[in-house]
């Protein structure tokens, strides 16, 4: 089954970070997010990879062209690109990565309007590029296939971004509680979509707007709860929790190596 993951906006938010290369290139422990994120699903048996580029596209085509040369050891004889011979081997090295220039400025409905052609007729995994979770691919395709809806999106409760401060009736500060979890759910991405959705697609959608709220209208977008680990990289702080996660070796994400 074909992965589709959304890499090509501009990470305004991060712009210490994103000035020269895309926010899913952003590092954690010397490897991308985008690489993390990869590996989960290869985890879980899906290592054939749509990734929509573009701001920064040329950094990750380098990326991915050059993943052999920057991960190995080789010899080479120089005039010969082709004579090129890796010493060792990599899981990665059997993943089929398609990049796709998606544009710049291109919505996230659009670009996966745009790269149609990549995933064939068959249903296909879809996230963001920046969204780190230890989700359960296999569950949640079976919870796809059991709903036999045409999208299915992951959820998750995500925690506070702030501590609360809970007040008693006079005025009295009765405890701190340090960024709870919150009552309500958010999409994280993590999603299956059947063919059915590039009708609700075009250039200029934004894919959680009108085409999510219009298969929900349907009765044709399912929920696929998580409740382990998930942590979006949107800002600088939040990459180097995920980096200092990794640091310590007890990054939830890292389920290839559990």
């Amino acid at each position: 089954m074909k992965v589709v993951l959304l890499a090509g906006g501009l990470g305004t938010r991060m712009r210490e970070e994103t000035e020269f290369r895309p926010k899913p290139m952003v590092e954690i422990g010397g490897k991308p997010a985008l690489w993390h994120i990869m590996k989960v699903f290869a985890h879980h048996g899906h290592t054939d990879f749509v990734i929509c580029g573009g701001y920064r596209i040329d950094v990750i085509r380098d990326y991915f062209l050059n993943y052999g040369a920057r991960n190995s050891d080789f010899s080479v004889t120089l005039g010969n690109r082709d004579s090129v011979i890796f010493h060792g081997s990599y899981d990665e090295f059997e993943w089929t990565v398609t990049v796709a220039d998606t544009g710049p400025e291109t919505p996230t409905g659009g670009r996966i309007h745009a790269i149609q052609k990549y995933v064939g007729a068959d249903d296909f995994l879809c996230t963001y590029g920046d969204g780190i979770a230890d989700v359960d691919i296999s569950k949640l395709l079976s919870s796809h296939a059991t709903s036999r809806k045409q999208a299915t999106v992951t959820l998750a409760k995500p925690r506070s971004r702030f501590g609360v401060v809970k007040v008693g009736m006079e005025g009295t500060v009765s405890e701190f509680v340090e960024k709870p979890t919150t009552d309500d759910f958010v999409n994280i991405g993590y999603f299956v979509f059947s063919q059915g959705i590039f009708d609700y697609l075009s250039p200029s959608s934004v894919l959680e707007k009108e085409p999510l709220a219009n298969i929900a209208r349907n009765g044709q977008l399912g929920a696929f709860v998580h409740s382990g680990f998930w942590q979006p990289m949107d800002t600088l702080s939040e990459a180097q929790i995920l980096g200092e996660l990794w640091r310590e070796g007890t990054a939830p994400w890292a389920v290839w190596q559990q």
